[in-house]
């Protein structure tokens, strides 16, 4: 892979200002970070996909039993509904979806055909800083674990650095215990894996934004460019999807998923940067397109609805 393998963190721009909030998350994310259970299972699965990468295993539960659990638990929760599912190719590809809550790559893996088997590439921490996540992930496998600092994170960080004496510590404690994933030993193993899945014929799934979007509707801008290199080393297609309705959570709510036209492209080893930054302009414009125009948040009553946002976190 690459060195170049772009932005896994967010730009200094984008940081949020400290707030409690920000300040509660960063201490969520540090404590899952020292959390034995979450190391070993990342640790676990980042091994077992680099073997079925190589070959030298097979996914330990069917793609159709892991989806089968997870369509139980989401459609007891949540009504689904699903457009143009004929739009995924029988084949391996790259599932391209905007990111609203962390309940995305749960929905897409209950949604998804059980063949191709699709993999997701997603952030360790949130994957599997729950039991109920490591219960169901641990057994049936498809992650590939990208261990990365979270905007709040690098923001406490930051702002220790220009004067905020009082969050010293707090960032110490982060930089010394959360890995930033950017290292380039870790980014070409990531990139070896999600090669070698594709090439066996599976399938992975991918956040080209990088982070959580706040508003329904709403692309944040620009893309991460790793799902449209990752496309174009392995020349396989990139099928853009739009989740609506994910951002917020309650009892019985609608989420929809919605799939678009498969992206081709041509197969390149080394691509060229034109050629990248053309296949992210119509990996862009696909979900643009996709997304809705205008998304009015349904009234009434919303059951469960602090539990279930709390749930997926």
């Amino acid at each position: 892979m690459s060195i170049h393998q772009p932005n896994l963190q967010p730009q200094q721009e984008s940081l949020p200002p400290i707030t409690d909030a920000i300040l509660k998350r960063a201490r969520e994310g540090l404590r899952a970070a020292r959390d034995r259970a979450v190391r070993r299972s990342s640790q676990a699965a980042l091994k077992q996909a680099e073997a079925v990468a190589k070959g030298d295993i097979e996914p330990i539960v069917s793609g159709g039993l892991r989806r089968a659990v997870l369509r139980l638990l989401i459609h007891t929760l949540f009504n689904v509904k699903v457009e143009f599912p004929k739009r995924i190719p029988h084949g391996p590809t790259i599932l391209a979806a905007n990111h609203l809550n962390h309940i995305d790559p749960f929905l897409l893996l209950a949604e998804t055909p059980s063949q191709p088997y699709y993999y997701i590439l997603g952030d360790t921490r949130s994957l599997y800083n729950r039991w109920w996540k490591r219960q169901i992930l641990g057994p049936s496998g498809g992650v590939i674990p990208l261990d990365r600092r979270w905007k709040e994170e690098i923001a406490v960080i930051a702002a220790a650095k220009s004067g905020r004496r009082d969050l010293v510590e707090l960032a110490d404690a982060i930089e010394q215990d959360v890995p930033s994933g950017s290292d380039i030993q870790s980014l070409r193993q990531i990139g070896r894996i999600v090669q070698g899945i594709l090439t066996r014929g599976d399938g992975v799934i991918l956040f080209p934004e990088g982070r959580l979007g706040t508003t329904e509707g709403h692309l944040h801008q620009p893309l991460k460019r790793g799902t449209v290199l990752y496309a174009l080393r392995a020349g396989t297609p990139i099928t853009p999807v739009a989740l609506i309705g994910t951002q917020d959570l309650y009892l019985r709510k609608t989420l929809t998923v919605r799939l678009g036209e498969p992206l081709y492209f041509r197969q390149s080893n080394r691509p060229k940067k034109q050629e990248l930054d053309l296949a992210l302009e119509n990996l862009q414009a696909a979900l643009i397109t996709l997304l809705p125009k205008t998304y009015q948040e349904p009234k009434g009553l919303k059951l469960l609805r602090y539990c279930l946002n709390h749930m997926f976190w």
